[in-house]
C-alpha cells in the first residue's frame, strides 16, 4: 500500500527510536527535562527568536499563540481556508472567546489591500482586532507558499497597526527547503511561530511555539491550562531533535515525489483538474471531475489499488508525500492514478 493520506502517517526510523531510547530527562513541569530544554533552544535559534515552548500537537501551539495574544471579544483576522480555522474545533472561540474574521484569498493567499479597511474603529460597539495570522505552508492551499514579500509587507501592516502576528508554520521547513529561504527569515516578521515535528520532519509526535523570552511565564501557563505539560518529555523532544538534525533537506525528496504525481495527473488525466495549477511542496490536490464519481468513491477505489488517498471535499483528493514515499513509489502512484482515470471516465468501473 502506497499511503499517500498525510505526511503525518511516518513512522520513527531506527536510528530515532534509539535517539528516544537514550534521551536524558528529567520532570519538565516541576523543573526540568534536559532533553526539552536543547530542542526548545535549537528550534528557538533555527527560527531567530529567543525561546520556544514545546507541545504536544500543532493545534494546541496554535491555540495557545491566540490566547497569548487576544483577550475574550478580541478578533483574529485569517485566510479562510487556513487549519486555524478549519480543523481546530473553533477553539479560537471554545477556549479564548476569540471571534474570526475570514478573508477569501486567491490561491490562499491576501493582500495588504484586502485587509486595510478591516481594523474595528476603537469604540463601544466594536469588537477589537488584535491579531494576524497566516499559514505557511498551507494545506489546504495544496502545501502553496506565501511570497516572502507578500508576507512581509501583511506584517508591516500589522504591526502598523498594532496588531499581533502569528505564523501557523506546521509545515515551514518545507517552505524553507523548496525556497531557500532560511527560516528564520520567513520567521522574523512574526511576534510568534509554531512549527510541527510530526509531519514531513518525521517525528511522532509535537510542535513548538517559538517567540519572544518575555512569553514564556503567560505561554507556560496558558500549556497548564490545555492540558500540554508533560514531565518526561524529552522522549518525545529526542525525536523532533533528530527530525531538525536528519530530516529537514531531505524534504526536497518529497517535493521531487509530488511533482511526479502532479505532473502524471495534469498530462494524463483530463477528468481530473489539479488544484491549484502549480505544485509548490508535498501536497497534491486535485478535483474529480466525473458526474458519478465522488472524492470518496475514487479513494475507496484507489486503495483497493493500492494507493491511499484522502477525500478532500465531495468533489477533491489530497496526496501527500513523505519520508516513506520513494520516487519509485510516487512512479506506481502515478501510473495507478492514470489508470483508474481511464477506466472510470471509460466507465469500466463505476
Amino acid at each position: 500500500m502506497i499511503d499517500l493520506r498525510s505526511d503525518t502517517v511516518t513512522q520513527p526510523c531506527a536510528a530515532m527510536r534509539q535517539a528516544m531510547a537514550n534521551a536524558e530527562v528529567g520532570d519538565d513541569v516541576i523543573d526540568v527535562d534536559p532533553t526539552t530544554a536543547r530542542l526548545q533552544a535549537k528550534i528557538a535559534e533555527m527560527l531567530g527568536k529567543e525561546a520556544a515552548m514545546f507541545m504536544p500537537s500543532g493545534t494546541m501551539t496554535n491555540q495557545a499563540a491566540v490566547r497569548l495574544h487576544c483577550q475574550p471579544g478580541d478578533e483574529m483576522i485569517c485566510e479562510e481556508g487556513c487549519h486555524i480555522y478549519n480543523y481546530e474545533q473553533g477553539g479560537f472561540a471554545q477556549l479564548s472567546l476569540v471571534i474570526p474574521r475570514t478573508i477569501r484569498g486567491t490561491r490562499s493567499q491576501f493582500q495588504v489591500e484586502d485587509v486595510a479597511d478591516l481594523i474595528r474603529p476603537d469604540n463601544e460597539h466594536a469588537v477589537r482586532t488584535r491579531l494576524l495570522s497566516l499559514e505557511n505552508t498551507h494545506n489546504r492551499g495544496g502545501g502553496v507558499i506565501l511570497p516572502l514579500e507578500n508576507v512581509q509587507a501583511l506584517c508591516r501592516w500589522a504591526r502598523d497597526n498594532g496588531l499581533a502576528t502569528h505564523l501557523d508554520g506546521a509545515r515551514l521547513f518545507n517552505a524553507v527547503v523548496a525556497t531557500g529561504v532560511a527560516a528564520e527569515e520567513w520567521a522574523k516578521e512574526f511576534d510568534t511561530v509554531s512549527v510541527c515535528f510530526s509531519k514531513g520532519l518525521g517525528a511522532p509526535v509535537g510542535s513548538a511555539l517559538a517567540g519572544p523570552r518575555d512569553m514564556l511565564e503567560r505561554l507556560r501557563r496558558i500549556r497548564k491550562l490545555f492540558g500540554g505539560a508533560m514531565r518526561q518529555s524529552g522522549i518525545i523532544a529526542a525525536a523532533a531533535l533528530y527530525a531538525l538534525e536528519h530530516n529537514v533537506e531531505r524534504l526536497a525528496k518529497d517535493h521531487e515525489a509530488a511533482q511526479i504525481i502532479a505532473q502524471a495527473l495534469q498530462n494524463q488525466c483530463p477528468q481530473f483538474e489539479l488544484d491549484p495549477r502549480k505544485v509548490d511542496t508535498n501536497i497534491v490536490i486535485f478535483k474529480v471531475n466525473l458526474s458519478n464519481v465522488s472524492a470518496a468513491k475514487f479513494c475507496e477505489v484507489a486503495k483497493k489499488a493500492g494507493v491511499w488517498l484522502l477525500p478532500f471535499s465531495r468533489v477533491h483528493v489530497r496526496a501527500v508525500t513523505h519520508l516513506h514515499i520513494s520516487q519509485d513509489d510516487a512512479f506506481r502512484a502515478a501510473a495507478t492514478l492514470t489508470q483508474l482515470h481511464e477506466q472510470l471516465a471509460s466507465g469500466k468501473i463505476g
